[in-house]
């Protein structure tokens, strides 16, 4: 357990990097005062280390921008899933060439409409386990399930036109257990009839990189991002862990 070796490492009066066995140890006074790039090998103590809880060190990273921020967490996708199910999905949408529609209301008190639409190949609706399908109205507590049964989930809302992704606050697909975000800053959304480029393909195998590119997002990916002070009898350095 990483955290634990981390606390372990504060109690312990010394901390040595082990790599570059052929570089004699070098006091953290000299690595501050001199130029980057070079390569030492310290013996330190370790003095703090952040984020505190590791679940936190996780961040999401565009490679275009070099942006990092936050992952969002369920209640900012369940807010924005909200939003969206107050919108009705538009028949004129439904059952096109390259998707099945298939629509039903909510008994609770506040109905809501729910459509799911199932991406066909060579006209037909694959197996539950190969389909990516499209889903307009769906609350959080209905996306799980879905995830658990289809390959691929993409929350959407209707336009006049074609449907499109929500927010890009939210994950703009499902796949597993796995959410996928864009980046707000990089992409450029396009609507969702440039997936039946992917449909058609011979055998579609539904890659979230392949999914991003034809609706025109940047993918976020995820990362381990942390950061070390270390202290000698010479000073302090800052370490950060990245990915």
């Amino acid at each position: 357990d990483l955290e634990l070796d981390l606390q372990r490492c504060q109690q312990l009066s010394v901390t040595v990097l082990t790599d570059h066995q052929d570089l004699s140890n070098t006091e953290l006074k000299t690595i501050t005062n001199s130029s980057a790039p070079q390569q030492y090998r310290i013996r330190a103590k370790l003095r703090t280390y952040k984020p505190q809880k590791l679940h936190q060190s996780i961040k999401l990273h565009c490679s275009k921008c070099n942006s990092l921020q936050e992952v969002p967490d369920r209640d900012d996708f369940d807010f924005i899933l909200h939003g969206s199910a107050g919108t009705a999905p538009n028949p004129e949408l439904h059952n096109t060439s390259w998707y099945e529609s298939v629509t039903w209301t909510t008994q609770e008190q506040k109905q809501r409409e729910i459509a799911i639409h199932f991406v066909k190949h060579d006209e037909m609706l694959q197996h539950p386990e190969e389909t990516l399908i499209m889903v307009e109205g769906g609350t959080l507590k209905e996306i799980w399930k879905l995830m658990k049964r289809f390959k691929c989930v993409i929350p959407v809302r209707s336009t006049e036109d074609d449907l499109e992704i929500l927010d890009l606050s939210a994950p703009f697909l499902l796949k597993g257990n796995v959410k996928y975000y864009g980046c707000k800053q990089c992409s450029t959304p396009k609507p969702m009839k440039n997936l039946s480029s992917i449909a058609a393909e011979q055998q579609p195998s539904w890659e979230p990189t392949e999914i991003a590119q034809v609706l025109g997002i940047e993918l976020l990916q995820y990362v381990f991002v942390m950061k070390f002070t270390l202290v000698d009898e010479t000073g302090s350095l800052n370490a950060y862990l990245f990915d």
